[in-house]
């Protein structure tokens, strides 16, 4: 009976790698930058990377790092206990404080990730006489937490206005007490930004709360880098934001979710990835908190533009090349191929070619929708940039999917 199990176990990834959809683990010898160094130790390779969630190129800011190391020798390298028992520290308040400032809630609870933020959001603060209307497209972390808990579910299509009501209107009629409606502020798959405001509109007409994840929105987009909501100008109707601090906030890693103060007081209470995970080490809320006050400054904003020219330079590029983009305005720009074999044969071939991105397929994507997820960085150069165009269009054309 055990050798049935390694075989079925054995079987299946046999046919993960046979239909394509395997996702291979490359090495880096180097720091997360906009280039670093992939390969085996003795002989790394000079790549530039175009896959990193690192926005504002604060990944490997000396700042940042030192920071971080700053931290961990004044607090240590970790608290050896959950946040209730003995594992909270002052730092631990002052992130907690800093990034509800910026995004204007009155408190903040911090998570051990950001998947586990959206994991510990909803059980405690609904029940099985609520409802929470979901976004077809959210992400895997929300879609997961949303099942741990136990109101009623409805999905709407993505982005579409006219089903989120009906389903608002459904939920209001089966005698749901809250409703909530959950999305990602930006799909980070397809970047693009949620219609926030459309959606704020609904939840004022239908008495409904709003959640936002803005993982890849926080620091990077909207006045003063303040997410979806700030760039859609709906975010004081937003009730609940989470995000994280492994993105354009450092890339280190940690989760929040910002609300009002009782929203996170009983989180603090209820949520178990919070009650019953280690709580987030030192020299992650060091880093953290410079790249928030770096975000937050005139640097930021400049950091921002750069981000923003740079987007727009690698779309105008590859698609004067002939390659087919989802559009947008976001720094995530895929680059769609349908096939999973050849969105992984292609990764392998710009790698080689210098430059490091990744293969999507399914189930990370539906089927039939593979693509290659680009994403600039502040941090990437107009020459980076443009030599990433000219490799994508040799082997784009090797390939057999641009002419």
């Amino acid at each position: 009976m055990r050798e049935r199990f390694y075989t079925r176990v054995a079987d299946t990834l046999e046919q993960i790698r046979n239909d394509g959809l395997e996702k291979p683990e490359r090495i880096m010898q180097a720091a997360q930058g906009a280039e670093t160094q992939v390969g085996e130790a003795g002989n790394p390779r000079r790549v530039i990377n175009f896959c990193a969630n690192n926005y504002l190129g604060l990944a490997g800011d000396p700042r940042v790092v030192a920071a971080g190391n700053k931290a961990a020798e004044t607090w240590g390298a970790g608290l050896a206990s959950v946040r209730f028992i003995c594992g909270t520290q002052a730092i631990h308040k002052q992130l907690e404080a800093e990034i509800a400032g910026y995004l204007g809630k009155e408190d903040a609870i911090l998570f051990a990730a950001a998947f586990d933020a959206n994991g510990g959001v909803f059980e405690p603060l609904l029940g099985e006489n609520d409802a929470i209307v979901s976004d077809s497209l959210n992400h895997a972390s929300l879609i997961d937490g949303i099942r741990l808990c136990k109101a009623r579910r409805y999905r709407y299509a993505n982005g579409d206005m006219a089903e989120l009501e009906a389903m608002l209107k459904q939920a209001r009629a089966e005698g749901a007490e809250t409703v909530l409606i959950a999305t990602d502020g930006v799909f980070s798959m397809d970047g693009h930004i949620a219609p926030l405001d459309r959606v704020c509109a609904l939840a004022d007409q239908y008495d409904a709360l709003v959640l936002v994840d803005d993982c890849h929105a926080t620091g990077l987009i909207g006045p003063g880098g303040r997410g979806s909501a700030a760039f859609r100008g709906c975010e004081a109707r937003i009730d609940i934001v989470t995000g994280t601090f492994g993105k354009a906030l450092g890339g280190a890693m940690g989760g929040f979710v910002a609300a009002r103060a009782e929203v996170v007081a009983l989180l603090r209470q209820r949520a178990r990835p919070y009650l019953f995970s280690n709580a987030l080490a030192p020299s992650v809320c060091g880093a953290s908190l410079e790249a928030i006050a770096i975000a937050r400054s005139a640097e930021g904003e400049q950091r921002r533009e750069q981000l923003r020219a740079n987007a727009a330079r690698f779309r105008n590029g590859m698609a004067a090349a002939g390659f087919t983009l989802i559009p947008g305005e976001h720094p995530i720009v895929p680059v769609m191929l349908g096939d999973a074999r050849l969105a992984q044969d292609m990764a392998a071939a710009l790698l080689d070619d210098g430059v490091f991105v990744t293969g999507f397929s399914y189930p990370v994507v539906p089927l039939g929708k593979a693509r290659i997820r680009t994403q600039l960085s502040a941090a990437h150069t107009a020459e980076q940039i443009d030599e990433a165009v000219a490799a994508f269009t040799r082997v784009g054309r090797k390939l057999g999917v641009i002419a």
